[in-house]
């Protein structure tokens, strides 16, 4: 298993329309082979910025990169620029793959 995440920093005041525009793209991950899961997740606030993560799950790193390097990736990025007033500069990408796992009980 691959994790995939980006760190972003947002704007004070930004945080719903970054919310929304996660929320209505079209990120054509649901056919993408590997593709496992994805989650938008919301920490601290803090006066000059709102912390975000990004957080995708592949089967393996290989897959994400294949992503990467497609045409669904190209067409969910399509209009990533018209979102940068909302950010306090590029995100921060971090990569990781699994060497341990343990899920609940059943």
């Amino acid at each position: 298993m691959y994790i995939a995440m980006n760190r972003f920093r947002i704007v004070p005041g930004s945080e719903a329309e970054f919310e929304t525009v996660w929320r209505t793209r079209d990120s054509h991950l649901k056919s993408v082979p590997g593709f496992r899961e994805f989650h938008l997740l919301r920490g601290p606030g803090g006066a000059d910025h709102t912390l975000y993560a990004s957080h995708s799950v592949w089967e393996s790193r290989a897959h994400f990169e294949a992503w990467t390097k497609s045409e669904a990736f190209r067409a969910a990025h399509r209009n990533a620029g018209g979102t940068k007033p909302l950010y306090l500069g590029p995100p921060e990408f971090e990569g990781f793959e699994a060497v341990l796992q343990e899920t609940a009980a059943a």
